[in-house]
């Protein structure tokens, strides 16, 4: 209407609220499209993972999926597998899959040691029986020379023994001077009680040959 005046206040006040509109409206509009294009699998704030990483986290949930039956079925089929490795390692001598006792130069060294050398000990067993039938008969003159060879096998085996273990020692201690040597000694005079050609892990050298 003409001579109707309108109050400034409320010309200012509906041209700030105008001005300020474009400007609400556009971080929407951006935050809008980040979240339309942003991998859902990314944590929230973080860059869309690889593929491979990806795939890895699916084959992860997909494990925590599983029924406690297919969990402990898995765990045995992951042991028959380790257990088949490890048997083929002993008989191959392959380091990366022989158990931790055999592991190591330090435990080589000491197999080669006592296979390339002539061992009283490994025929403890056989001789064992030999004596024990003799001392089963009831003469007294074989069972006097049962227990005669019975000290004697003892003796010379304490004594091969020792000599095996004084020889391993001094070689271990001048050919691995920084390695870790306890229980090496003890592991090659276990070995010797067993005959050659049934150790394990499977000898790797002959008799005479240097290890």
């Amino acid at each position: 209407m003409p001579g109707h005046h309108v109050p400034l206040a409320f010309v200012f006040r509906s041209r700030s609220k105008d001005d300020k509109a474009p400007a609400d409206k556009a971080p929407v509009t951006a935050t809008a499209s980040s979240k339309q294009t942003r991998d859902p699998q990314a944590p929230k704030g973080r860059p869309t993972p690889k593929r491979s990483a990806a795939q890895s986290q699916r084959r992860s949930v997909a494990n925590t999926k599983m029924t406690p039956k297919e969990a402990r079925s898995r765990q045995r089929d992951e042991r028959r597998a380790a257990m088949e490795k490890q048997r083929a390692a002993l008989a191959s001598g392959d380091e990366r899959y022989l158990p931790a006792r055999d592991k190591g130069p330090v435990r080589r060294y000491a197999r080669d040691f006592v296979d390339s050398r002539f061992s009283i000990a490994e025929y403890f067993l056989p001789m064992a029986v030999v004596i024990l039938v003799l001392s089963m008969v009831r003469v007294g003159s074989l069972q006097s020379i049962a227990l005669l060879l019975w000290l004697f096998v003892i003796v010379a085996i304490v004594i091969d023994s020792a000599i095996t273990g004084f020889r391993l020692k001094k070689h271990l201690a001048e050919k691995f001077p920084n390695e870790r040597r306890k229980g090496a000694v003890a592991y090659a005079l276990m070995r010797t009680l067993q005959m050659k050609r049934l150790r394990l892990p499977k000898p790797q050298v002959k008799r005479g040959e240097r290890p």
